[in-house]
């Protein structure tokens, strides 16, 4: 054969060899790159009405707009947008869900009844009439309103009158417009020379209430230095003014006192002239700076990526819309303006246990030696827990497969908000085993189930605080709430040595960090096998008896204690008093060994510390004077706080306090309320930002007697092997698959971030 002819023939074989090989490293069937995980939906998927979840849903983009196109059209040309409205303008202040009535939910949920009206409440700021005033109306049916309702006296027993509203951003924005352009050029030359102040180096944060009696609408006003990318909180100067903003002008607005390292002035101008005289005492505080203390910024190189939560056969839950479903749990969730994250029409195997669990307020009392901390009591709902849930970081604030819900808002300005991924949905692997045993004794076995649950979660961020809301579903039917805290302290300027460490920690040159509550107050609206609910509470108590075997011997013998709590003052128990150490709502159903079927309520909280009742503030958070109390449920008594409060803390038009009124509660549809609460004193450690470990508190429903057995056994993750049994095989053990399922490359999206 010619030589030619057989390395040409070499060389193609050699190209072959070589095709076929890189065919087959390459393809799935063989190669160094494993197969993707099945996908997972990083994004809820689109509602489609009809459907359950339509009741409790938030209002969608259209009919935000509806309402709104609606509204003008009915209440004339006078109407200005939130976002440039004054004080003496017209305006809508928010639109949001009008929830449907109890009983008509449950008609149309449980006996095919047609579904109720699907309305919104408006809430509308009339700065600009005669008698100005707050006006709350509702506005259906939709998707295309025809009617409106005013609902102000039959929700609050009276119209609301003017100073009670919530602050709009541009009442805000036009109180530091007041300060930089008519008070502080009266003290230019302290201002400059104590503060390196240059006319965008210093920023306000203001206390609330607003001023000391109803009626007013003067707030102080403390100064902080102000450097991007740095938190404004740690950085206070010393100087505070209180602001008189009761008029509807603003050309009328005044300062009418000036604080500065514990002594009180007129205003600014007498401060710049005791300074010019050399008789001003002054601590100058230099600006921060950028990578300092105070900032996020890393202090370490980039080092290896954390651990990675990932589903290697896909999730276990589907979220359309606002309805989430698995094959335990179905809920549907929902996001209030103010009142932040709600879950609804609870169900575990399809039985309901509750119809709403919610969030209703989140208050925070401050104490230090300056007016504006002194003054400081915080009701963040009035700020919005839901408005401000700003954009969840994949990975950090969520595990990165978790899906990412949008919620749309129409607060503070005319148009519709889009707040992107500001509620997610994932399942937490909790690195602990829900239930488990090794058995040595007569013969040899493990059985086990590894912890998991199905998570609903959004965070506040309410100035300074970070509020991380959770509701947590467990796969043996028990359905926690939790809230955890972190972001940056509030301080106050250090002046006064060790007076001013009576309220709280230094944590910087001259910053305080100031010592504050923290209170959370829960919905519980439970249906346990129905509306018909007992409260029953049991114990134990030690009781002397004689061995019976050996009658003179005495043993201490734990017996239980059974009571069912008939009226609601016995159910309201003060913060601080023992709680029972069983507490559960009962229905009229037994299970199969006769116990009647329930769930037991249990707070878990350090325990926190409320306001003194003598307080002219308290009745408004009267709620916090109880850590749980149970009422029966009023459609007039579903909400326990008001965005009223915050600006008129002196006068609330309904305190939960008249809620507990001695009712029967037995055979009744009964609401548990829960204070979760605790006491926080910074430190050193909460710079630049408090953790969240420590800082958690919140509540937990567990069944009681609801079922025959725990419902986990039947979990498919659950695990059981003998002795002499191959525990790596898959067919045996299910976490032997582990190695095999877990080999494909995990379905994560790209990362992006659009809430800036």
């Amino acid at each position: 054969m010619n030589p030619k002819v057989v390395l040409v023939f070499l060389i193609l074989s050699l190209i072959t060899i070589f095709a076929l090989a890189y065919v087959l490293l390459t393809s799935q069937g063989g190669s160094s790159q494993p197969p993707r995980c099945p996908s997972v939906s990083h994004s809820a998927q689109p509602w489609t009405p009809p459907g359950q979840s339509q009741l409790f849903a938030d209002l969608s983009q259209e009919e935000l707009t509806a309402v709104m196109s609606f509204l003008t059209q009915r209440l004339g040309p006078g109407l200005v947008d939130a976002a440039q409205a004054r004080p003496s303008d017209n305006c809508v202040f928010s639109v949001e869900l009008q929830l449907p009535p109890k009983a008509a939910a449950l008609a149309h949920l449980d006996r095919g009844h047609p579904p109720p009206a699907r309305e919104a409440l408006a809430i509308v700021f009339f700065g600009g009439q005669p008698q100005p005033n707050v006006s709350e109306l509702v506005v259906g049916p939709l998707p295309h309103p025809s009617y409106i309702r005013d609902v102000t006296v039959e929700r609050h027993g009276a119209p609301l009158p003017y100073h009670r509203r919530p602050m709009l951003g541009t009442e805000f924005a036009q109180m530091w417009k007041h300060l930089k352009e008519v008070e502080l050029p009266k003290a230019p030359v302290f201002l400059a020379s104590v503060f390196n102040y240059n006319g965008s180096t210093l920023a306000p944060l203001q206390a609330t209430p607003s001023g000391l009696r109803s009626g007013d609408r003067t707030t102080w006003i403390a100064l902080h230095h102000n450097i991007s990318g740095v938190g404004i909180f740690l950085h206070p100067v010393g100087l505070e003014l209180l602001l008189d903003h009761r008029a509807l002008d603003p050309a009328r607005w005044a300062v009418q006192q000036v604080f500065y390292l514990g002594r009180y002035y007129a205003d600014l101008g007498q401060l710049e002239r005791e300074f010019k005289a050399g008789r001003l005492e002054v601590v100058r505080v230099p600006l921060p700076l950028p990578n300092g203390a105070s900032s996020l910024r890393s202090r370490s190189s980039p080092g290896p990526l954390p651990p990675l939560q990932f589903s290697p056969q896909g999730s276990q839950y589907t979220v359309q819309g606002n309805l989430v479903v698995s094959s335990l749990w179905t809920f549907t969730f929902g996001h209030g303006v103010f009142s932040g994250l709600r879950i609804f029409d609870i169900r575990f195997k399809g039985e309901r246990v509750a119809y709403e669990v919610s969030v209703q307020e989140c208050v925070s009392i401050y104490g230090a030696d300056s007016p504006k901390t002194m003054m400081t009591r915080y009701l963040d709902s009035s700020y919005g827990l839901g408005r401000n849930s700003r954009g969840l970081v994949r990975g950090v604030d969520c595990p990165y497969q978790s899906t990412m819900v949008d919620i749309h808002i129409l607060v503070d300005k005319g148009a519709v908000q889009r707040l992107p991924g500001a509620v997610c949905v994932f399942e937490e692997a909790q690195g602990l085993p829900l239930r488990r045993h090794h058995n040595h004794l007569q013969s040899h076995f493990y059985g086990g189930l590894a912890s998991s649950a199905l998570v609903v979660r959004s965070v506040s961020s309410v100035g300074n605080y970070d509020y991380i809301w959770d509701f947590v579903l467990h796969p043996n039917g028990a359905l926690e709430g939790r809230v955890h805290a972190t972001g940056f302290v509030n301080t106050a300027f250090l002046s006064r040595g060790e007076e001013s460490l009576l309220f709280g920690n230094r944590v910087g040159e001259h910053v305080l960090g100031t010592v504050h509550t923290h209170a959370f107050h829960f919905k519980l609206d439970l249906d346990v096998t129905g509306q018909k609910n007992w409260v029953v509470a049991e114990d134990v108590v030690f009781k002397p008896v004689a061995a019976p075997w050996n009658p003179e011997h005495q043993l201490q013998r734990p017996q239980l204690t059974r009571q069912v709590l008939g009226r609601e003052d016995l159910t309201a128990f003060s913060l601080g008093s023992p709680l029972p150490r069983y507490l559960y709502l009962a229905g009229n159903q037994t299970n199969a060994w006769g116990h009647r079927r329930g769930y037991r309520i249990q707070v878990h909280s350090p325990l926190g510390i409320h306001i003194p009742l003598e307080s002219d503030m308290e009745r408004a958070l009267s709620w916090g004077r109880y850590q749980l109390a149970v009422t029966r449920r009023k459609e007039e008594e579903s909400q326990s706080s008001s965005i009223y409060y915050q600006n008129d803390i002196w006068t609330p038009t309904i305190a939960f306090a008249d809620f507990i009124n001695n009712e029967t509660l037995l055979g009744e549809d009964l609401v548990a309320w829960v204070t979760a609460s605790f006491l926080h004193i910074p430190h050193a450690e909460d710079v630049p930002n408090t953790v969240t470990l420590g800082n958690r508190a919140g509540f937990l429903l567990r069944p009681y007697n609801f079922f025959d057995e725990d419902p986990s056994i039947f979990s498919p993750g659950s695990i059981y092997f003998e002795k002499g049994q191959d525990a790596g095989l898959c067919s045996v053990n299910p976490v032997a698959c582990i190695p095999h399922l877990a080999t494909c490359v995990p379905d994560l999206p790209p990362f992006s971030y659009q809430d800036f």
